[in-house]
């Protein structure tokens, strides 16, 4: 089968999925794989709601639903997050979308853990990779010549390309959906460009128990699968069904620019001491840690 094929059973299958999978997978308690930036607590969805009132302009927030694609069980950005919002809705993982009306539409690392196609440039032309099962093991294996697809004109011999095509499935399907309002995705990935031509392994990768590893097919069910997005493709699709004028700018000056009144009162509230709270804006801002390695794609159609 294709990897992407073989993603979508290791990531999502009702029964053995690691996304349906019952216990804890984020945070650093035992058993969890990673954390993302709803671990720092409600600072971060203090800093979207913030962010989503400057983005809406004059619009009334109390008039649109925040919904939430793809929060883990038990968590929600906006929890313990006092919000202007008319009602907030949470679409977990396996069920319908249905967007209708006005909303604001928001994910975190939701689109890297979408199935992707892997390739792999031989002689002169790509060619998909796909998952075998030999002598009761797993094994990568070369398919038939790649079908056309926004692959790179040229490569390298040997080079890695990972398409994150179900990344830009998703987004498409998403925004084909009948709601107007502002869309807000986080999430890390890099140009197409930039895939191109500075990743010639590729960018997929896998997380257990905090640590990262380039076997993507050991542990299926039991570890997590990414690859990079690839923003290009995102803002393609979000303009095709009249989005105005996608962006992306790193976490960090998302947050400086459109939530700079909260982080001010936040800043002054907490100066005489090293709160938890600062901390947290710290790790969210800083480009040492998440202020830079995540970008943030928001949009609205009016």
């Amino acid at each position: 089968m294709t990897f992407a094929q073989f993603m979508e059973l290791a990531l999502y299958h009702p029964e053995a999925g690691y996304y349906r999978r019952a216990g804890p997978r984020v945070g650093f308690g035992p058993g969890t794989d990673f954390f993302t930036a709803t671990t720092s607590g409600p600072v971060f969805g203090e800093l979207i709601a913030a962010s989503c009132c400057n983005l809406l302009g004059g619009r009334n927030p109390q008039d649109y639903t925040f919904v939430e694609i793809g929060a883990e069980p038990g968590h929600r950005v906006l929890t313990g997050v006092a919000h202007p919002f008319g009602a907030v809705r949470t679409v977990r993982v396996g069920e319908p979308l249905e967007l209708r009306g006005h909303c604001v539409v928001f994910s975190n690392e939701l689109f890297d853990a979408q199935p992707f196609h892997r390739y792999i440039f031989r002689e002169g032309t790509w060619r998909e990779l796909g998952v075998a099962l030999r002598n009761d093991a797993l094994v990568e294996t070369e398919l038939t010549t790649a079908t056309p697809s926004p692959l790179p004109a040229t490569a390298g011999e040997s080079q890695i390309f990972d398409a994150p095509l179900g990344a830009t499935a998703l987004a498409s399907r998403i925004a084909a959906e009948p709601w107007q309002g502002l869309f807000i995705a986080c999430d890390y990935g890099r140009t197409f460009p930039e895939l191109a031509e500075n990743s010639p392994n590729g960018t997929a990768r896998a997380y257990h128990h905090h640590t990262q590893s380039n076997d993507l097919l050991a542990r299926p069910g039991e570890q997590d699968l990414t690859c990079h997005v690839c923003w290009d493709w995102l803002t393609d699709a979000l303009h095709r069904h009249g989005f105005a004028h996608p962006s992306v700018e790193s976490q960090e000056a998302f947050f400086v620019q459109h939530a700079a009144e909260y982080i001010t009162s936040l800043t002054a509230a907490e100066a005489a001491k090293f709160s938890r709270k600062k901390l947290s804006l710290l790790q969210l801002l800083h480009p040492s840690h998440l202020g830079q390695k995540f970008q943030v794609l928001h949009a609205i159609r009016p």
